[in-house]
């Protein structure tokens, strides 16, 4: 049993999300990596270090690593423990990546909804970082409730996915 024609293309719209975000998440990595070269280079060959290399690099590795989770869980590249499912028939592996997802979507809906509360919370107060660039703190804290959206959106799909049919991509037996 394949996807619904309606099912196809919304799978297919929420996998393209995913791997745009993927793009914009490589990218950030590359500029933080990028931005701590120069601070590099800047403080110890020119003695001249910045204030904005480091608090900014960070900034990118936070939202890269919370916009690149969701194709992370699309291509089954987070850790998973399968000492015990790859020795399930074929049936209960799929049960089992269904539990697995449907706690991922779980955490997920807490991190979006108290993670939301916070960066609402300091964009409301005004709050900033403390530091010497001294950021909003929302700009920060808003990467854990739009990454963990994206990844419940991605979750949805999988679950539906699974549901229809979908070979369960969790502890597949190793080929002989």
């Amino acid at each position: 049993m394949g996807p619904s024609p309606i099912a196809g293309p919304l799978f297919l719209l929420v996998d393209r999300i995913t791997a745009a975000f993927a793009v914009v998440a490589a990218w950030l990595f590359v500029a933080a990596g990028a931005m701590l070269v120069f601070e590099v280079v800047a403080r110890y060959v020119f003695v001249a270090p910045t204030v904005w290399a480091a608090e900014l690099s960070l900034l990118c590795l936070i939202w890269a690593t919370y916009l690149a989770a969701a194709a992370l869980l699309r291509q089954r590249r987070h850790i998973t423990i399968t000492a015990v499912t790859q020795r399930l028939p074929e049936g209960w592996r799929r049960v089992a990546e269904a539990l697995s997802l449907v706690v991922v979507l779980i955490v997920c809906v807490a991190a979006v909804w108290y993670g939301a509360d916070i960066a609402l919370d300091s964009l409301q107060r005004g709050r900033t970082t403390g530091s010497m660039l001294n950021l909003p703190a929302w700009a920060t804290e808003a990467s854990i409730p739009i990454g963990f959206a994206l990844i419940a959106l991605q979750a949805l799909v999988e679950l539906a996915r699974l549901g229809l049919g979908g070979r369960a991509a969790i502890a597949s037996p190793p080929p002989d």
